[in-house]
């Protein structure tokens, strides 16, 4: 079993696209999708879910108006400003400010403030015409969504190795922060997916950068690259100096917003010009995995 990770440098570069044009080509894969602050894979594969769970990380503190004296303490400690005073003028908590450290909690001396567990979003298992597939949802300004990126990861493995299958595909994060790292860690390769812009170059030179740190083997895309065929050269030429193969180009094509619109991936649209580039694409991936 072998373990594909599609990310990109920074947003909007078409990953989600081609890694639903990969998952309508695939035949015995499990589907994760890591982007899990900014989900959008279940727009076109259209998961229905038969497993849904309250994802918990993490504390969150609240004061309890009955015991609280208004010290003050709570305030002064709280690095965070995180304590605010609420219209009656007493002490209270801004749930979107506390960071759960716990500081007010310790050095309360009414023993005001609770201190339960958060709930940070939900993760579901469903079934999709691809194939089965895990997938999260990251709750309003909560965090940790490294460590949920990484219990999507735990899931989906341990799927695939229930139905056997051959291949897990991951539709990762932008960027190269928390939850990349937890999306990359561990994968056999990663395929990452670039513009011909010079914000695409720079965040795909930052992210081969990060793959070499963790010594996953980097296959580069430059989607839309008839945008500019000059600056697709560059980085393909980036690219090999880099050690990361280049495994194709896709043409910028109308027929993938139209797809998307639909519901569908670009395969499965119907014939276009993304949709055979894409296809020989996968071919060379799965010569490579």
């Amino acid at each position: 079993m072998k373990e594909l990770v599609i990310i990109s440098g920074k947003g909007g570069t078409g990953k989600t696209s081609i890694t639903a044009g990969f998952a309508s080509l695939a035949r015995n894969a499990v589907l994760a999708d890591c982007d899990v602050d900014a989900a959008d894979l279940h727009l076109v594969l259209d998961p229905h879910p038969v497993k849904k769970t309250v994802f918990i990380s993490g504390h969150e503190a609240g004061i309890m108006p009955d015991k609280c004296s208004d010290c003050g303490l709570c305030r002064t400690l709280c690095r965070f400003d995180a304590i605010t005073m609420d219209s009656e003028g007493r002490h209270a908590i801004n749930p979107f400010a506390c960071e759960g450290c716990g500081v007010c909690v310790r050095f309360c001396p009414e023993q005001a403030i609770a201190f339960p567990e958060r709930e940070c979003g939900e993760w579901f298992i469903s079934d999709t015409r691809n194939g089965t597939m895990v997938h999260a949802r990251l709750g309003i300004a909560a965090e940790n969504s490294g460590k949920l990126v990484s219990l999507v990861r735990k899931e989906a493995r341990r799927i695939a190795e229930e139905q056997n299958a051959e291949l897990i595909l991951v539709d990762g994060p932008p960027g190269i922060g928390c939850p990349v790292i937890a999306s990359i860690t561990g994968a056999d390769c990663i395929a990452a997916v670039t513009e011909p812009t010079l914000s695409g170059k720079h965040d795909l030179e930052r992210l081969m950068t990060l793959a070499r740190h963790f010594k996953i083997p980097v296959k580069v895309i430059v989607n839309k690259w008839d945008i500019n065929q000059r600056l697709t050269a560059e980085i393909e030429k980036g690219a090999v100096a880099s050690n990361a193969a280049v495994i194709g180009r896709v043409s910028y094509d109308r027929n993938i917003t139209a797809a998307q619109i639909a519901g569908k991936s670009i395969i499965e649209f119907g014939p276009s010009t993304a949709a055979d580039e894409i296809m020989k694409i996968w071919e060379k991936v799965c010569q490579k995995i």
